[in-house]
Parts: structure tokens; C-alpha cells; sequence
């Protein structure tokens, strides 16, 4: 029984460690985009292209892992109800959102980007909304 308890908690700080993890780029990577689309064309621009690519693929086993060790809670120790549905809806919506930053910083290399710094601002504040939500419902687990 103790190793069980304990393989659980082991899995459970796995993931959220992942997860913190996998955040500090969701939150950075867009700030790296307001720099680029305020900056000129020339080495700066450049450094921080080279900074996007990094920090994308870096962030790539981080949301993979957070994911292999959130379905281990999930199926492994039977952690779910209703709440756990609407929370997988939402780390959907974030892994579309990673895909989507990809998608942004191909256009920033390719010089296609056709955004505002303004709406990179605005377009960085959606993982916190999400975050915000996916702890209420882990915490609270309203249904």
C-alpha cells in the first residue's frame, strides 16, 4: 500500500514539474514574438529567432511528458470525474496553441509575420487563462 501511495505521489510531482515546466515556455515564447515584431530586420532579430526555435523545441518533450505523466494519473490511479473531460478540452486547446506558436515562429523566419506587437501582447495572456482554468477544475472539480 505505501509503495502505491508513494509510486502515485512520485507520478503526480512528475507531472506537475512538467507541467510548471512546460508553462515557463508557453508563457515566454509569445514575449519572444512581441520582441520579434518590434524589431528590426538585422542581429537582434536574428538573435531572437534563434531564441524562439530553442525554446520551441525545447518545450516540445515538455508538453509530451507533461501529457505521458497526466494520462498516468489519469488511467493509472482511476484520478478523473467530469471536470477531468473539460480539463483534457483545455490541454487540447494549449497544445494547439503550442502548434500554433510554431506556426507563428515559421513565419517569423520566413519574414511573413504580418502582426502587431499588440496583438502578441494579447496573444500571450491565453495560457494564463487556460491555466487559471485548468486549476480551478482540478482543484475545485465542480463536476
Amino acid at each position: 500500500m505505501r509503495e502505491a501511495i508513494l509510486g502515485y505521489l512520485f507520478v503526480k510531482a512528475l507531472h506537475i514539474f512538467f507541467v510548471v515546466s512546460w508553462f515557463a515556455g508557453l508563457f515566454y515564447l509569445p514575449r519572444l514574438f512581441v520582441n520579434l515584431a518590434l524589431a528590426d530586420p538585422g542581429a537582434e532579430y536574428q538573435r531572437l529567432l534563434v531564441m524562439a526555435r530553442k525554446l520551441y523545441r525545447f518545450m516540445l518533450p515538455l508538453s509530451l511528458l507533461t501529457v505521458i505523466f497526466g494520462v498516468a494519473l489519469w488511467l493509472g490511479y482511476g484520478i478523473g470525474g467530469g471536470w477531468m473531460h473539460a480539463k483534457l478540452a483545455l490541454v487540447l486547446l494549449l497544445l494547439g496553441y503550442q502548434w500554433y506558436c510554431g506556426r507563428l515562429y515559421h513565419d517569423f523566419a520566413a519574414g511573413r509575420n504580418r502582426r502587431t506587437h499588440v496583438w502578441f501582447r494579447v496573444f500571450n495572456e491565453i495560457p494564463t487563462f487556460l491555466l487559471l482554468a485548468i486549476i480551478l477544475l482540478v482543484v475545485v472539480k465542480p463536476f
